[in-house]
């Protein structure tokens, strides 16, 4: 039964920092929080460079996505905001997994 909060990667406690185990539980709380299909918002942060916003980019090239851009008050960081329409939490995981795989990229 969803309780209606929106949760963060913080909200998901993970004492053995087992990255399967990390994504095993948020998928679980994400099927908690949001029905799918629907439109989804991904949004990360990013020391301000283009080469990093392209790679952020590159990892959503087969989707249809609407982005958003917010620079930092000293522009040293910016964050991205990608709505995309996704299928299924798999999906979500899967996105998520291979940003995480940019250096520098903090996932919201």
């Amino acid at each position: 039964m969803s309780d209606n909060r929106d949760y963060t990667f913080e909200d998901i406690h993970d004492s053995s920092h087992n990255e399967e185990d990390f994504y095993a539980k948020f998928k679980e709380r994400l099927k908690d929080v949001q029905k799918f299909p629907a439109e989804y918002v991904f949004k990360f942060i990013y020391p301000s460079s283009e080469e990093t916003m392209n790679k952020i980019k590159d990892v959503f090239l087969d989707q249809t996505v609407d982005y958003s851009y917010k620079a930092s008050a000293n522009r040293k960081y910016t964050s991205i905001s990608a709505k995309i329409f996704i299928d299924e939490a798999d999906v979500v995981i899967n996105y998520y997994k291979d940003v995480a795989k940019i250096e520098g990229v903090i996932m919201l």
